[in-house]
């Protein structure tokens, strides 16, 4: 592994454009990671929703960008979305400069489509709870929204917290897609690298090493969360 940290032809060494790329694979995660919770948590309530309109609204969504593989929908947003819109709007999109034109279409495929992954373990999860909870808000004099945002999502998102650690997990590795259309995330650094050395073993052998650090460190984490709100009499100690 020595030769990563040998003078690369912009000055800089191997290993900083593996930690450049780890910058952007993280960026790209943690941006897309907030928005796909977002739309993951308001298209769930929707799937749960008393209105018919709403649930049919939740699901196309649902259906639609959870069928559609991820690297197409890349392409999609990145090469066909700027040739569909108004030319002055297309032109401009295709004005912005590297590495944004390629970091936003990557946030928004990545969005949507983990989004719409989340927003099927938000309706599992209050599809979980009593058929209660809603009409026991409604007894408090709560509206239907305020029973969402107050009784069923917080105890919903409790139940799903090891589902959604493993959604994001695979949200980190997913980001390794924006090297398609052209970001220099962390995949795309090492085949860079191993355009430039030939030194196809040491260059993603050092990618897998980091992926896998700064999977077993975002676990770690979520496994601390999990556990700080975990619904109490759910624990392993008490089932054993």
């Amino acid at each position: 592994m020595g030769f990563l940290f040998e003078q690369t032809t912009d000055g800089n060494t191997y290993f900083s454009w593996l930690m450049n790329g780890l910058l952007w694979t993280v960026s790209l995660w943690v941006t897309a990671g907030v928005a796909a919770f977002v739309l993951g948590v308001l298209v769930g309530s929707l799937r749960t929703a008393p209105s018919r309109a709403l649930q049919i609204i939740g699901r196309c969504y649902v259906q639609i960008f959870r069928n559609i593989p991820l690297i197409v929908q890349a392409f999609l947003w990145y090469f066909v979305f700027p040739e569909v819109v108004p030319t002055a709007f297309g032109d401009y999109i295709k004005s912005v400069p590297p590495p944004w034109a390629s970091f936003i279409p990557a946030l928004i495929a990545l969005s949507l489509y983990t989004g719409s992954r989340v927003a099927e373990q938000i309706r599992a999860g209050i599809k979980a709870l009593p058929d209660g909870q809603l009409k026991a808000g409604h007894a408090l004099g709560m509206s239907t929204f305020q029973s969402y945002r107050l009784l069923l999502i917080p105890q919903a998102l409790r139940i799903t917290v090891p589902t959604l650690t493993s959604e994001a997990l695979g949200l980190l590795k997913n980001t390794s897609v924006a090297l398609t259309i052209g970001l220099l995330e962390l995949t795309a650094q090492a085949q860079q690298i191993n355009e430039f050395t030939f030194k196809t073993f040491g260059a993603f052998g050092s990618a897998t090493i980091i992926y896998l650090v700064t999977a077993l460190v975002v676990y770690q984490v979520a496994a601390l969360v999990e556990r700080s709100v975990e619904i109490p009499g759910s624990g392993e100690s008490v089932r054993r």
